[in-house]
């Protein structure tokens, strides 16, 4: 079957309401969202986060979040600082582009969709 080309992508209202905007990003077998990292579906008894594309801390509450699996999510976080999502990383081509989840990708899309794990490597380098 083919699939629809439209991510699931939220906003948060003034009163910290997730609110839907934009098209989702769904198969059509199975009517599951699709995580913008991966590629693959979010089926609903995974673990999954939303993710700001501007941190929150760094002026991006109420700005615009995506729905990840939650093993991408966290590999995100291990892999940049809040300022460097903030600065450089504010979009999933820019994250998706990045060496280290480039990296991660490639490996968790031999996965299943309903894999989730620890997360392979250390954690970003520490800052001297």
């Amino acid at each position: 079957m083919s699939q629809c080309c439209y991510y699931l992508i939220y906003a948060e209202s003034a009163s910290n309401d997730v609110v839907a905007q934009g098209g989702i990003h769904m198969t059509d077998d199975a009517n599951m969202p699709i995580c913008p990292l991966c590629d693959r579906p979010i089926p609903p008894d995974v673990p999954q986060s939303l993710h700001h594309l501007v941190p929150k801390l760094r002026g991006g509450k109420g700005g615009p979040v995506v729905l990840l699996h939650d093993i991408c999510h966290r590999e995100i976080h291990a892999s940049l600082t809040e300022t460097e999502l903030a600065r450089n990383y504010a979009t999933t081509d820019a994250l998706r582009a990045h060496p280290r989840l480039a990296k991660f990708i490639r490996w968790v899309a031999r996965r299943p969709p309903d894999f989730n794990s620890t997360l392979p490597g250390k954690r970003r380098a520490a800052r001297r």
